[in-house]
């Protein structure tokens, strides 16, 4: 493969466009071939190629781990995810605005992972954060309008914390566009505070998820399967690209994102195990695994100097959260809909116990590299936490999969193309660890008799304690149920204030009388030779200018 491959990673589904918009349920079930490029070469990657002429500095490509490991799983969900849609929207009456919508952002999605200078990532960036809207909104109602409105009222205010770091970060690399550059460009405070609430508000976590839990139960099944999967970790990638790994800055906050990220481990937990529907019991998941990724970037910014242990995990925990959490909403669709065999039910079940960090999967050996390399840093007395992560992780989990249980359809039949892509998805934590090194030597060291204890033990007794919620029929408490939502009120007071502003400014009140005698006059002015007149002028200033 030429460096031109990376051009047709993005224009892939964009070509796809036309043919949709002309045959579109006969095109729909193949939409899923636009990932193969990316594929491809996050398999087999190119040499980097220029796109100056998009650009100055424009640069598309990536042999390291870190986007080989982002392409490939971004283009495997992407794919499992567009079958799944290709059969559960083949009904719907906007099915051509959904997949519309569908392939812009996946091609930003795709563009901003091969991105090596600033500008193409923005681009990429921006055209996915604000497509999803489309995908966030598209079953209608209520519900989707409210959060879809959240949604883009905090993907316009996260561009405009991002624009304005890339201009700054342009400027503190000498005006350098690529991030090679950027890697040994000092990072100033204004800077690094633009960039953490930018990709933070992306990536969800703890303060700025206020938009997830509302998005991803709106959502269709297949875009909260993308959502949660891919897209949110595009913040946790904006992050480690666009910040120097060894900045003096970043280490003396480290310690402070660090907490952030634990806190949001645990607080993802406990609010999701509040909620009474499946997908925002999944939603509080990702915001609590988020706060994991936050900790990786965290603790390579607090240990300079080790930088490829970081990238390795980095890379394992982002693929393996971004396939469990995709089969996991692509599941949660399913049981909307139908009802789950005993064997489908048990599918489900290793997706969720992979989050969890059960053995033998890539939860595990991504759990035992983390505790691994946290022992060798200085914020190693926090490893119990860590690794009683996994006990809360099991324990939302397990509402989550209630919670389906409880409210799972009544059609008994599963289309194989819904089936196919889940199950396949569902199978990733387990096939992973053999098909990837660096995961399987992971997986192999936590095989141990100490390591596989510290794993196992909180999931025994995360299972004795859902045993015994479910044999004593302990319930939510009612007072903890209808938890209020500040985020919601606030976003309601913005789009009443601008509708309020959009009112006062855009009345204007015209005298029609008036405006058309000034119109008589100035129809009148022009037939009176005036062109004739201008015209002559026009050259004799020329002329003149010309002699002069």
């Amino acid at each position: 493969m030429t460096g031109l491959w990376w051009l047709g990673i993005p224009l892939a589904p964009l070509l796809a466009m036309p043919l949709m918009w002309r045959w579109r349920d006969r095109v729909a079930p193949w939409l899923w071939l636009a990932c193969v490029p990316a594929f491809l070469a996050a398999l087999y990657p190119p040499a980097s190629h220029s796109m100056a002429w998009l650009w100055p500095g424009a640069t598309w490509g990536g042999d390291d781990l870190v986007t080989r490991a982002f392409l490939g799983f971004s283009a495997l969900l992407w794919a499992c995810a567009s079958l799944y849609a290709s059969q559960s929207e083949r009904t719907h009456p906007r099915r051509r605005r959904f997949w519309t919508f569908w392939l812009i952002t996946l091609s930003g999605n795709l563009l901003l992972i091969i991105a090596q200078d600033g500008v193409s990532f923005y681009v990429g960036f921006t055209l996915m954060s604000l497509c999803a809207y489309g995908l966030v909104v598209h079953t209608g109602g209520a519900e989707p309008r409210q959060a879809g409105r959240l949604y883009v009222q905090l993907a316009v205010l996260g561009e405009m914390f991002l624009y304005a770091a890339l201009l700054v970060r342009i400027h503190e690399a000498g005006g350098a566009l690529d991030f090679e550059a950027w890697q040994t460009a000092p990072l100033g405070i204004p800077t690094a505070i633009l960039l953490l609430l930018g990709f933070g508000i992306k990536a969800g976590f703890w303060p700025l998820h206020i938009w997830l839990p509302q998005a991803h139960p709106a959502a269709p099944a297949a875009a909260s399967a993308i959502l949660s999967g891919a897209m949110i970790k595009a913040g946790i990638l904006g992050l480690w690209r666009f910040m120097p790994q060894d900045d003096p800055l970043l280490a003396d906050w480290s310690q402070w994102l660090f907490a952030i990220g634990l806190f949001s481990a645990f607080y993802g937990v406990v609010l999701g195990i509040l909620q009474t529907r499946a997908k925002a019991a999944l939603a509080y998941s990702s915001i609590s695994q988020i706060g994991y990724l936050l900790i990786i970037l965290s603790l390579s910014w607090n240990n300079p100097g080790t930088h490829e242990l970081w990238v390795a995990l980095l890379a394992l925990y982002a693929v393996h959260h971004g396939l469990a959490k995709g089969a996991l909403f692509m599941g949660a669709g399913l049981a909307s809909r139908h009802r789950l065999s005993v064997g489908q039910w048990f599918l489900m079940l290793i997706p969720a116990l992979a989050i969890a960090g059960l053995p033998l999967t890539s939860g595990g050996a991504v759990k035992t590299l983390l505790k691994g390399s946290l022992t060798e840093t200085a914020l190693g007395n926090w490893l119990p936490l860590i690794t009683w992560g996994s006990f809360a992780s099991a324990l939302v989990l397990a509402r989550a999969l209630w919670l389906m249980k409880q409210k799972q359809g009544d059609q008994t039949t599963v289309s194989r193309r819904l089936t196919y892509p889940w199950a396949f998805l569902c199978c990733a934590p387990l096939l992973l660890p053999w098909v990837w090194d660096e995961m399987r030597t992971a997986m192999l060291a936590s095989l141990t008799l100490y390591d596989a204890w510290s794993i196992i033990l909180p999931l025994v007794v995360a299972g004795a304690l859902i045993a015994i919620a479910l044999g004593q029929g302990w319930t939510i408490p009612r007072a903890l149920v209808p938890l209020p939502n500040p985020a919601i009120y606030a976003s309601l007071w913005v789009k009443r204030l601008l509708q309020w502003r959009a009112r006062g400014l855009m009345v204007i009140t015209l005298d029609k009388t008036q405006w058309r005698q000034r119109e008589r006059k100035w129809n009148r002015f022009w037939q009176q030779g005036t062109v004739a007149v201008s015209a002559w002028l026009l050259c004799f200033l020329l002329l003149l200018g010309w002699v002069w």
